[in-house]
C-alpha cells in the first residue's frame, strides 16, 4: 500500500487511488466538476488540478492515481492559480441567470467562485447564445447554455440507466448537451442526471421556481415505494407551504447508501411522495352513517369502535385483521400485539397482491412495492397472498362479523365485484389509512393514519436490513401513527401499551421479537443493520458520513 503526503498529512492508501480520493481519506477538499464517485473518471473539467513534486506540470488529482512516496500541494499558490484561471475559462459562456437559477446555493460555480476566484475578468465579449428551458423528458430541464460540459449525465445515461439519451454535440466553444435526434430522457432513473448536476444546467420540471433551497430543511429517510428501501433526504419549506399549494415536502433526494442504493433513487420513487398533502388525506376520525361520514373525536370513534369489537367477541363472532407491509416495524409490532393480547387474534395476513404485475427491473426498482414486506414475516404476519384471499372468503361466507383494515385498497388486488360481495357481508368495516379510497368509502369507521413522511420508525428492506426514518413534518391535523392508535384502541379493551415514542416501541420489539435483537436506533445509524439467518444482527452499518459523500 503507497505511502503518500497531502499538504503535509502522510498518508497510506489502498493501491489504485486516484489523488482526489485519497484527499478525500485525509479530509482535504480538491474541487470537482467532471468527477463523482459513482461513476466512470474523465479528467476532462480540470478544476482538480493538483501540484505534485517532481511533476512538470499540474496534474489533475481525479484520474491520476498515487504512487508510494508521492507528495501533493493541493493549495499550493499554483494549483490555486491554475484552478482559478480553469474557472474563469468555464464562465466565459456562461449566462448569469443567478437570481432565477434553481440550482442558486447549490451551484459549485458559485461556491467555488466565492471560495477561490473572484478575480477580475480579462475577457470582454459577447457570450454564445445556446438552447435554453428545453423540456428533454417529464421529470427534467434542459438550459444548454448554462452547462460546462462535464458529462456526468452523459455517462449516467450510458453506465447507470444505460440508455443512452444526452450526447455532446458540435465542437469548441460551440459544443453543447442535447438528447440525441428522436430521444427524450424517459428512463426509470432519468431525474439522477439533476442530482449529480453541478450547475444549474439540468433542473427538475416540479421543483423549477418553486422554492429557493436555502428555505428547505433535510431529513434522513427510507423511499416506502417498494423493497429496496433506498436512502432519502425528505427536503421540506421551512419559510411556507410549497408554492402556496399545500404542500409541505418541496422534494425527494437520494440519499448514499453503498449497501442498499449507492447515489441513486428511482423516479417513482422520487415522486411518490404526492399523496402525503394530497386533498384525498384523511384528517379526522370518520363515521358512515345513512351513506354520509361524519367528523367525530379520537375518543368517541374509539368508544364506538371498542364497544362494536368488544360486543362481536363476546357473542363469539369473528373478529379478523388485515395488516400491511407499508407499516413500520413500530406499527406492525404494535399491531401484532394487539392483536394477540387484546383480540386473541393470531392469524393475521398482510399482502394483496397487485391485479397488475408492477414494473421491475434488475437494479433498484423491485416488484414488490411495499417498504416492509420482509419486516412482516420477521413478526410473523402471514405474507402470502393467499392468505388474503382466504380472509376475503370467509368474508363472503358471512364468517367475518367485524373486520380492520390497514391502508389496504382491496379493488387493486382483487375484482370489484369480489371486493364488494366481501365487505357487504361483514357487519362493520374499521378502515386505519392515510388517504380516502375505494375500500376505505365501503367503510363504516375510518381512523387517519400518518404517513411515513410524518412519524419516527423503521423498515426491513428485501435484504433483510433494517433502517430507520425520521419525521421530516408534523402529522396532519388529526392524523397518527398506526401505534399511537392501537396503544389508545388497546386501552380501551384495559390493555396497556406502554409506548410514547416510536423508539420505545423498537426497544421493546428488540427484546421480545429475535430478529431484532440487539437492535436500537442509536446502532442502526444512517445505514441499517442487517439481519442474517439466525434473526441476529449480522453487520452494523457505519454511523459517520464518508467524506467522499455528495450530493451531486
Amino acid at each position: 500500500m503507497p505511502t503518500i503526503t497531502i499538504d503535509g498529512k502522510e498518508l497510506t492508501v489502498d493501491e489504485g487511488k486516484t489523488v482526489i480520493q485519497a484527499a478525500e481519506e485525509a479530509g482535504i477538499y480538491i474541487p470537482r466538476y467532471c468527477y463523482h464517485p459513482g461513476l466512470r473518471i474523465v479528467g476532462q473539467c480540470r478544476i482538480c488540478l493538483v501540484e505534485i513534486e517532481k511533476m512538470p506540470k499540474l496534474q489533475v488529482a481525479c484520474y491520476t492515481r498515487v504512487q508510494d512516496g508521492m507528495v501533493v500541494h493541493v493549495n499550493s499558490e499554483k494549483a490555486k492559480r491554475a484552478r482559478q484561471q480553469v474557472l474563469e475559462f468555464l464562465l466565459v459562456n456562461h449566462p448569469i441567470d443567478c437570481p432565477v437559477c434553481d440550482q442558486a446555493g447549490e451551484c459549485y460555480l458559485q461556491e467555488y467562485y466565492m471560495q477561490f476566484g473572484l478575480y477580475d475578468p480579462k475577457m470582454i465579449e459577447d457570450k454564445n447564445k445556446k438552447h435554453k428551458a428545453v423540456p428533454v423528458g417529464p421529470h427534467v430541464m434542459l438550459d444548454s447554455e448554462r452547462c460546462i460540459l462535464c458529462t456526468r449525465c452523459v455517462r449516467f445515461c450510458d453506465e447507470i440507466s444505460k440508455t443512452s439519451e444526452l450526447g455532446v454535440f458540435n465542437r469548441g466553444d460551440r459544443s453543447e448537451l442535447l438528447p440525441y435526434p428522436g430521444k427524450t430522457l424517459d428512463n426509470p432513473y432519468s431525474a439522477n442526471v439533476v442530482d449529480i448536476c453541478p450547475v444549474g444546467a439540468l433542473t427538475e420540471r416540479d421543483f423549477r421556481f418553486k422554492v429557493r433551497v436555502w428555505y428547505l430543511d433535510e431529513t434522513k429517510s427510507v423511499c416506502p415505494g417498494c423493497a429496496t428501501g433506498c436512502n432519502i433526504e425528505i427536503h421540506t419549506s421551512k419559510a411556507r407551504p410549497y408554492k402556496n399549494e399545500g404542500r409541505r415536502i418541496a422534494r425527494l433526494k437520494p440519499r448514499y447508501n453503498p449497501e442498499v442504493n449507492d447515489y441513486w433513487i428511482c423516479d417513482y420513487g422520487r415522486y411518490g411522495f404526492l399523496f402525503v398533502d394530497d386533498d384525498s388525506r384523511i384528517q379526522q376520525p370518520l363515521v358512515q352513517k345513512d351513506g354520509q361520514f361524519n367528523e367525530v373525536e379520537w375518543d368517541n370513534a374509539l368508544y364506538m369502535i371498542h364497544g362494536v369489537l368488544n360486543q362481536a367477541l363476546e357473542n363469539g363472532k369473528s373478529v379478523r385483521i388485515l395488516g400491511s407491509p407499508q407499516m413500520s416495524n413500530e406499527d406492525l409490532y404494535a399491531l401484532k400485539r394487539f392483536g394477540n393480547e387484546v383480540l386473541e387474534i393470531h392469524d393475521i395476513p398482510v399482502t394483496v397482491k397487485p391485479l397488475e404485475k408492477p414494473y421491475s427491473d434488475d437494479f433498484l426498482i423491485r416488484e414488490d412495492k411495499n417498504p416492509n414486506t420482509r419486516g412482516a414475516a420477521l413478526l410473523g404476519f402471514d405474507t402470502d397472498h393467499a392468505a388474503t384471499e382466504k380472509l376475503l372468503a370467509d368474508c363472503r361466507n358471512g364468517g367475518v362479523h367485524s373486520l380492520i383494515i390497514f391502508h389496504h385498497d382491496l379493488f387493486k388486488g382483487f375484482a370489484a365485484e369480489d371486493v364488494r360481495s366481501a365487505l357487504d357481508k361483514v357487519e362493520t368495516v374499521i378502515f386505519v389509512g392515510s388517504n380516502m379510497q375505494p375500500t376505505a368509502e365501503l367503510a363504516t369507521y375510518i381512523l387517519p393514519a400518518c404517513t411515513w413522511a410524518e412519524k419516527d420508525g423503521t423498515f426491513t428492506n428485501h435484504a433483510g436490513r433494517v433502517q430507520k426514518f425520521d419525521a421530516a413534518v408534523d402529522p396532519l391535523e388529526n392524523s397518527l401513527p398506526e401505534w399511537k392508535i392501537l396503544r389508545r384502541l388497546a386501552k380501551q379493551f384495559g390493555h396497556a401499551f406502554a409506548y410514547f415514542e416510536a423508539e420505545d416501541v423498537f426497544r421493546d420489539m428488540a427484546k421480545k421479537v429475535p430478529a431484532f435483537a440487539g437492535m436500537s436506533y442509536r446502532a442502526l445509524g444512517d445505514r441499517g443493520m442487517v439481519i442474517n439467518e439466525n434473526g441476529r444482527p449480522s453487520q452494523q452499518a457505519e454511523v459517520k458520513e464518508e467524506l467522499t459523500v455528495v450530493s451531486k
